[in-house]
């Protein structure tokens, strides 16, 4: 029975290939289309996304901000695929356009993209570009964007949220703040580094040459430094000596130091909340110390001329 069974499956077997559909031939082929098309489908991909990486390797080894238009617009940011993040500066540095604002933001924007291309963690997965106005027009039209500048964040994959915009109005543009909003939305950590500004210690240095060079050829006739009379007469002529009375010239010298005092303060506390550059910061910091210093003292010596017995001073007596 076993040696019957064998030889009638195998007929069964030839049956039913016999009988299969006529009809299933061309879906097994169509099917088979389908996947090789797929697979090259899915290699196109590929390619177009290796050939854009490397357009925009190529552009940031050049520069560290690209500037696109339209066409470069909806081709590396728009268009799938993509797997890199783009922070796009959208901004108007044409001279007609007036825009002082952009021109601070763009030096801010510059020194973040350059902390970036020159550091060692710099890979393909972060690029910096900037549409102008006046070159992609349409872009503006496109994204409904009206004002500039704004700084936005295009994702791999998926539209830009609405944390995607930075919020200038509110954090500023300093290149420290757009680094830690470009940590919140990509991971991606950037060290700024600032390029050292020596334009006030040139100034500072050249005023003390000029001043020590007008000393140095008036070295045999400095006794005016030392004259105490010709001071006090010099103070006297403008500063009446009673508590109960005040030159017109004195109410004038007054105010004066007074706005000197009130322009350090405002120097001191510009110092101290703006976001600018260190360097810039800590020289307008000195120059509103001392003008509150000097000032302030010379106050308080006026003060204590026509208040005889009053006991405080500082600096100048």
């Amino acid at each position: 029975m076993g040696a019957r069974g064998a030889p009638s499956r195998r007929r069964l077997a030839g049956r039913r290939l016999r009988y299969l559909p006529t009809g299933s031939f061309p879906f097994l082929l169509l099917l088979l289309l389908l996947c090789i098309q797929l697979g090259g489908g899915q290699k196109k991909k590929e390619n177009l996304l290796a050939e854009k990486v490397e357009q925009l390797m190529e552009w940031s080894s050049r520069r560290s901000i690209f500037r696109m238009n339209g066409d470069k617009f909806r081709k590396f940011i728009k268009a799938p695929p993509r797997n890199y993040s783009m922070i796009v500066m959208f901004t108007a540095l044409q001279p007609q356009r007036q825009c002082s604002v952009c021109r601070q933001a763009n030096e801010e924007y510059q020194i973040l993209a350059n902390s970036w291309r020159y550091s060692s963690a710099f890979c393909n997965k972060l690029f910096f570009s900037m549409v102008d106005y006046d070159e992609g027009t349409d872009v503006f039209q496109q994204l409904n964007m009206n004002s500039a500048p704004t700084f936005m964040h295009f994702p791999p994959k998926g539209r830009p949220k609405r944390a995607d915009t930075f919020d200038l109005q509110r954090i500023g543009f300093a290149a420290e703040q757009l680094a830690k909003w470009i940590a919140d939305r990509t991971d991606v950590h950037i060290r700024v580094f600032r390029p050292p500004n020596y334009s006030g210690t040139i100034a500072l240095a050249l005023l003390v040459s000029l001043v020590g060079g007008l000393l140095y050829l008036r070295r045999n006739n400095l006794e005016f430094i030392y004259n105490k009379t010709g001071w006090a007469m010099v103070s006297l002529s403008y500063i009446h000596g009673s508590s109960q009375a005040q030159f017109v010239a004195e109410s004038h010298i007054i105010l004066v130091l007074n706005a000197a005092i009130t322009m350090g303060m405002v120097l001191l506390n510009e110092a101290a909340t703006s976001k600018g550059d260190v360097g810039k910061r800590r020289i307008i910091c000195l120059v509103g110390l001392g003008l509150v210093v000097f000032f302030f003292s010379f106050l308080l010596s006026i003060f204590r001329s026509k208040y005889h017995g009053y006991p405080y001073s500082f600096l100048i007596k």
